[in-house]
């Protein structure tokens, strides 16, 4: 977005090993430039060029002037001005997340390159494990009982369009490949190229017209797996495999998803978004699957006249349909049209769509993955029997790693609802069969006596005639579309059940007998002479909010106590899975508290556990709901998987990866593999590296103190303060966030009792999303410097002798540490100066004055107690690569908060005034999203 100056950017640090990055920048913002300068004109321009020259001076150089100028300029602004100008900054926040992500690889590939490979690394993993005198038989017995799943989520923060989505991609190849160019003309055409690309973004729109529906986020998700998963995997176990000295491992790694089952406040889904899910997920699978095979048919043209082959091999071909006569002395190529013919008829029968190519018309269709996977052995024995091993290395073994990993059904579905709705389903069940009149009002006990008694019953609960509500209706259909659909596309494809807001054992046995009344449950919890009780999906307890983190273990234990539950489990594959929710316990008790009761929820299910395992086999699987934000559980997973307390991973993990952070993460292929890699590297540590000894319990005493006092410290603001659900309504743009089209999702859970404007309806997410948008990002710190404050002055040895106790327990103990150091990065990216722009939209001056100074002398003392404890006074000290990112991002981010907060005073202005909307009214709307999207980039965790 400069001119074709060449001299170096001063928003950019001039260390050596970030000379590409500036380059990759420069090319991109000067394209950028251009094509605003051709298609919007000189003056825009320049307009965009003074607004980024202030800004640079304001932040970098402190210009007290240069900020006055620059707020001055942006309140001249017209409409269509301030629209042009935030196109432009949101532009460029993607373009430079681009050139970073590129940065990132090049870097990656430097350390390989020197030998030197990072933290999170499979190499440094194996280097670890091999000194502490692991053989690679211990990991790789760790690994044959393994789970480890990253589960894609949709989110109403999720900002990106597809359609930008794959521009950005294109931009990405290119700029990747402008390492490898050698010659001026090569790169005068790459450059051309990207050009067009860069136009192409500047004249697609960059918000959606219309609310997002489920089968958008589906598609959206899916090309994930086109573009990164579905190869980027198999090279994953592949690069293990030799690691452990050509070991071949069983799939343990396998991907997971919530798009089109997760119900849980989504009026939009249902049994007929789940069974769009799985069709598009299962197409998606069989499509690449098609294109490999055909490639392979390509590859291998041996002749049978020179090189023999097995039997079976023979056999495949002679099945295959293919009789050319060009082809009758080429048995790999006439076997894997065969393996084509029947992939193809294997998609059409289970999504209903056609293959592209036909050499053999559609055939039988494969009854499962494991009769492909079977054909495709029979190729890969006869090329190693026949002195062509090296030809399967390419394309054959990632292909057969992909399906073992992928099946047909690519990724586990899983199904979520609230345990309210489960509730009141089960209740109007019993009331018309006249079982019970009012179930719901019934106390936990005999709820939990009822339910065993139904569960024990061979009869339905349904009436026949009878008519039900739609929510009962909708509720058990999509029981039974699970029932149906794993049928059709294999157990892998659906099975988990959770229940939101988890709060008693009844909860749990709801879900059950909502799976027996769709057929998902067979035989009785006990009884002699019956058989024994199996269900076909686990059911997931969720924990959300602190209350119901304390009482994680208490309700397992009750409903591990019930008869028949532990044979029931056991029969059913001994597979618990419990998720703990990080938003919601953060939304509840603030930072450090969510962090300190999930640790502590953690610990007491593992001591529970333990036993259950040993005695029945039963293992526990921990399901992490962490979002974009540092205040919902984001931050490096590498550091958070750690950061767990011992005991609580042992090869078992899922976690959810949502929002925008997809495209974070996963947008680029070979980012994503570093993060998948990062996922099995970090698990592996700490199930075989984790030391034995036990946290001390001075520091167990110092963390249950800083969370009380941090949480009583939150709750006071938050919840206690007059006004303060006003203050967060206008200072934040959480308003203009629940009008945008950025999910299916509804922003708000309306309670009953609850006013439209109110903290308790709100989800998790949008508040914290709407505290990152206005840079103050309180969910990720606030408490903590009143905590510490308090901790030192209690403390009973004194101020200094507590300080050298939380300062050591920064050294030692790896939960404390992660927690901090997330703390450090969120207060790095936050900005008060710009923050107190923002609180200038509340209409009650007084208010909003008392607050934003409570809101920033917390600031202050937070800040302080991170410096008091680990010695480092600057944020972000200890990872300066990243504090540089963040550094350079400000000159472009600060336009955009400061043109969010003039759009959002004008667009109030006239919704307060009663005016009719226009068309003046929608742009100023729209500026507002764009703003948003363009935030959201720059700060790239914000969701």
């Amino acid at each position: 977005m400069r001119p074709s100056s060449r001299r170096r950017p001063a928003t950019l640090h001039p260390h050596a090993d970030n000379a590409p990055l500036i380059e990759d920048i420069r090319l991109l913002g000067r394209i950028l430039g251009d094509v605003i300068r051709e298609q919007e004109g000189e003056p825009a321009f320049a307009l965009i060029e003074r607004i980024r020259q202030l800004a640079v001076a304001y932040r970098l150089k402190s210009d007290a002037g240069a900020g006055r100028s620059l707020g001055r300029l942006l309140e001249s602004l017209s409409v269509e001005q301030a629209v042009s100008v935030v196109r432009a900054f949101s532009y460029f926040s993607h373009l430079a997340n681009l050139a970073e992500d590129n940065h990132h690889v090049r870097r990656l590939q430097a350390q390989e390159r020197r030998n030197q490979p990072e933290d999170g690394s499979l190499a440094t993993c194996m280097a670890r494990l091999a000194k502490a005198g692991l053989q690679p038989s211990d990991v790789a017995a760790l690994l044959a009982q393994a789970y480890i799943s990253p589960v894609l989520t949709a989110h109403p923060t999720e900002v990106q369009r597809k359609s930008v989505l794959d521009a950005e991609r294109a931009v990405s190849v290119l700029i990747g490949a402008r390492e490898s160019l050698v010659t001026e003309r090569e790169r005068a055409a790459n450059e051309a190229m990207l050009r067009a690309r860069v136009q192409q973004l500047w004249q697609t729109r960059l918000l959606r017209t219309s609310k997002l529906s489920v089968a958008d986020e589906i598609n959206n998700v899916l090309s994930y797996y086109q573009s990164t998963f579905l190869r980027e995997v198999p090279r994953l176990y592949a690069e293990l495999e030799q690691r452990l000295g050509g070991l071949e491992l069983p799939p343990f790694l396998r991907m997971g998803n919530w798009i089109g089952g997760d119900r849980d406040g989504n009026p939009n889904v249902g049994a007929d978004t789940l069974r769009l899910s799985l069709a598009r997920h299962a197409e998606t699978a069989l499509r690449f699957y098609l294109t490999e095979v055909h490639e392979l048919g390509a590859e291998l043209s041996m002749s049978a006249l020179l090189v023999p082959v097995t039997p079976a091999l023979q056999a495949l071909a002679e099945r295959s349909g293919d009789f050319s006569e060009h082809r009758l002395d080429e048995p790999y190529r006439r076997a894997l049209i065969g393996v084509y013919a029947r992939l193809a008829g294997t998609l059409h029968a289970l999504t209903g769509t056609e293959a592209l190519r036909h050499a053999a018309a559609p055939s039988a269709p494969y009854p499962g993955a494991g009769a492909l996977l079977d054909d495709l052995r029979t190729v890969e024995t006869s090329l190693a029997g026949h002195s062509g091993a090296a030809l399967a290395v390419g394309r054959l073994r990632p292909l057969i790693r992909a399906v073992q990993v992928f099946g047909f059904q690519l990724a586990t579905v899983d199904l979520r609802q609230s345990s309210d709705q489960h509730e009141a389903v089960l209740a109007e069940l019993m009331r018309v069969a006249r079982i019970e009149v009012d179930y719901a009002s019934l106390p936990e006990a005999a709820k939990v006596e009822r339910l065993l008694a139904l569960l024990n019953d061979a009869r339905s609960l349904r009436v026949r005639g009878a008519v039900y509500s739609a929510q009962a209706e909708g509720e058990l259909a999509v029981f039974e579309a699970a029932r149906e659909l794993r049928a059709r596309f294999g157990a892998e494809a659906i099975r988990h059940c959770i229940i939101s807001h988890t709060e008693a054992v009844s909860d749990l046995l709801e879900v059950l007998l909502l799976q027996k009344e769709a057929g998902l449950l067979t035989g009785v919890l006990s009884g002699t002479g019956e058989p024994q009780a199996r269900a076909e999906l686990i059911v997931v307890p969720l924990f959300e909010t602190i209350a119901d983190l304390r009482q994680a273990a208490a309700i397992m234990r009750g409903f591990y106590g019930l008869p028949g539950i532990v044979q029931m489990l056991r029969a059913s594959g001994g597979e618990q899975d419990v998720m703990l929710g990080y938003s919601d316990s953060n939304k509840d008790g603030g930072f450090f508290t969510s962090n300190w009761e999930l640790y502590r929820a953690e610990i007491a299910l593992v001591d529970f556990f333990a036993p259950l395992q040993a005695e029945h086999g039963i293992r526990l699987r921990l399901f992490h709901g962490r979002g974009g934000t540092v205040g919902r559980g984001g931050g490096p997973s590498y550091q958070a998987i750690l950061a767990q307390p011992a005991g609580t991973v042992h090869g078992q993990l899922r976690l959810t990866e949502q929002g925008e952070v997809i495209a974070s993460k996963y947008g680029n292929p070979q980012i994503g593999r570093r993060n998948l890699e990062t996922l099995v590297a970090a698990t592996l540590e700490a199930s075989l590296l984790r030391p034995t000894r036990k946290v001390p319990q001075r520091f167990l005493d110092a963390a249950a103190a800083l969370s009380e006092h941090s949480m009583a410290a939150y709750r006071a603001l938050v919840y206690e303060t007059p006004g303060f659900g006003d203050y967060f309504f206008a200072a934040t743009p959480i308003r203009e966030i629940a009008e945008l089209n950025i999910g299916s999702r509804p922003a708000a859970r309306p309670k009953e009792g609850a006013p439209a404007r109110s903290i308790d309806n709100l989800r998790a997410i949008p508040w914290s999303f709407s505290w990152g948008q206005c840079r103050v990002a309180l969910p990720g710190w606030y408490g903590f410097g009143a905590a510490v404050e308090r901790f030192l002055s209690d403390f009973a040895q004194g101020r200094e002798s507590g300080v050298a106790l939380l300062a050591q327990m920064n050294k030692q103990w790896p939960f404390f540490r992660t927690l901090l150091s997330n703390m450090d990065m969120v207060l790095a990216k936050s900005d008060l100066a710009v923050a107190a722009r923002y609180a200038e939209l509340v209409p009650e001056r007084r208010m909003a004055k008392k607050i934003f100074g409570r809101v920033e002398a917390e600031w202050r003392r937070t800040q302080e107690a991170l410096a008091t404890i680990t010695g480092q006074a600057s944020r972000l000290a200890a990872d300066p690569s990243l504090a540089r990112a963040i550094e350079h991002r400000r000159p472009y981010l600060d336009p955009l908060n400061h043109l969010q907060v003039e759009l959002m005073r004008r667009y109030r202005a006239q919704q307060e005034s009663g005016a009719k909307a226009d068309e003046l009214h929608a742009r100023v709307q729209r500026g507002i999203h764009m703003s948003i999207n363009g935030v959201a980039a720059g700060l790239r965790n914000s969701g």
